[in-house]
């Protein structure tokens, strides 16, 4: 069992990006770790500590239920989309860890269904 992040534009043959559920979770972790904070501190992961108290341009990514939700808007994917890459561009410079190599490669698949999303305009949608 597992979630799919695709574009909204109806079409088979865009890219699209699947985990398990712990696998999203462990990548989320990851990006908010490379965000300065940890995620499980936060509200509705297990911790108290509001979003207005930390500031990312990846909260609609990090702080959305794994699967269902509100659809993540073109105008949401390109705020996220510059700093996925750089995160991304971080993990594979400083890390020979197999599991970061997992999370950049996932890292890069995102990006390029961001990248439908914003050039089709066109919602992500989490299933």
């Amino acid at each position: 069992m597992g979630l799919i992040l695709f574009p909204s534009d109806g079409d088979n043959s865009s890219p699209d990006v699947s985990w398990s559920y712990s696998e999203f979770a462990a990548f989320r972790r990851c990006l908010a770790e490379a965000e300065g904070f940890a995620l499980s501190e936060m509200r509705g992961f297990g911790g108290d500590r509001p979003w207005t108290e930390v500031s990312t341009v990846l909260e609609p990514l990090l702080d959305h239920p794994d699967d269902g939700g509100d659809d993540l808007s073109p105008a949401d994917c390109a705020v996220i989309l510059p700093r996925l890459n750089a995160i991304a561009d971080e993990w594979a410079r400083d890390s020979a860890d197999l599991l970061f190599r997992q999370h950049v490669e996932d890292a890069l698949q995102l990006a390029s269904v961001l990248r439908v999303c914003i050039d089709k305009h066109v919602p992500l949608l989490f299933l």
